[in-house]
């Protein structure tokens, strides 16, 4: 596969004080990458960087073989990098439907829109089934797919998610993954950023391992999934 993404000798941080510090990192085209690892490894600033909330201190970030390293968040939205946060980000007076609509927000075809609006709709069946209610009768579970299905509005070339199983429980968490699952099934390239290693690994065809601001282990993601470094980076165990 081609690469996408692509970080080399990544260093960035804040204040003068580097979170980062040198970080390689390629994410092919179609693949499912997910990158893990303690809290303070640094995976939250390396998605700062990708979406150009932070930039670099040193080294060079990469998109389809073009630096984006210094270009704003709305450029870099504009080429085609999206993604969904943390925290709950719906508004919950306001209807599925509506939310989902919202994802569009830069698109001036308003044809092109519905299209998308009737094709996510196929994809997320709770998306049309619940389109009239509001955001704030949806489960966690059940918003955080919506959100998923207004990041596609802009139909994205990558796809970050940033720990979306957070505060999730383990049969909605399920139900999440199987939806990220399906989403890289279906040809979409995603970056997810997990809390939850044998989850996020055990779907991702990409596995990373940060500890410290670098990378420690990477590789298909069940393999790195079964190292028994893994208890060593990732819990701390010996």
């Amino acid at each position: 596969m081609a690469a996408l993404l692509e970080l080399e000798g990544l260093v960035a941080g804040y204040g003068g004080g580097d979170i980062l510090l040198g970080i390689d990192l390629t994410v092919e085209e179609g693949s499912l990458t997910c990158i893990v690892g303690p809290n303070g490894a640094g995976k939250s600033t390396l998605l700062r960087v990708v979406s150009g909330l932070l930039k670099p201190t040193r080294g060079s970030v990469r998109f389809r073989r073009e630096s984006i390293a210094a270009l704003s968040p709305r450029a870099i939205l504009n080429r085609g990098i999206v993604q969904v946060p943390q925290e709950r980000s719906l508004f919950p007076t306001m209807t599925v439907w509506e939310n989902v609509r919202l994802g569009a927000y830069t698109v001036r075809d308003r044809g092109l829109v519905e299209r998308r609006l009737a094709a996510v709709g196929e994809t997320f069946p709770i998306v049309k089934e619940r389109r009239n209610e509001l955001a704030a009768s949806l489960s966690g579970g059940q918003q955080k797919i919506v959100e998923f299905a207004r990041a596609l509005m802009l139909d994205p070339t990558l796809l970050i998610l940033d720990e979306p199983s957070m505060g999730l429980d383990p049969k909605t968490r399920t139900t999440v993954f199987n939806t990220i699952r399906s989403m890289n099934d279906a040809g979409h390239t995603l970056l997810l950023v997990e809390q939850n290693a044998r989850s996020g690994l055990g779907i991702a065809t990409h596995g990373v391992v940060m500890e410290s601001g670098r990378v420690r282990l990477q590789g298909p993601g069940p393999e790195v999934l079964s190292n028994p470094e893994i208890g060593r980076l990732y819990l701390g165990a010996a």
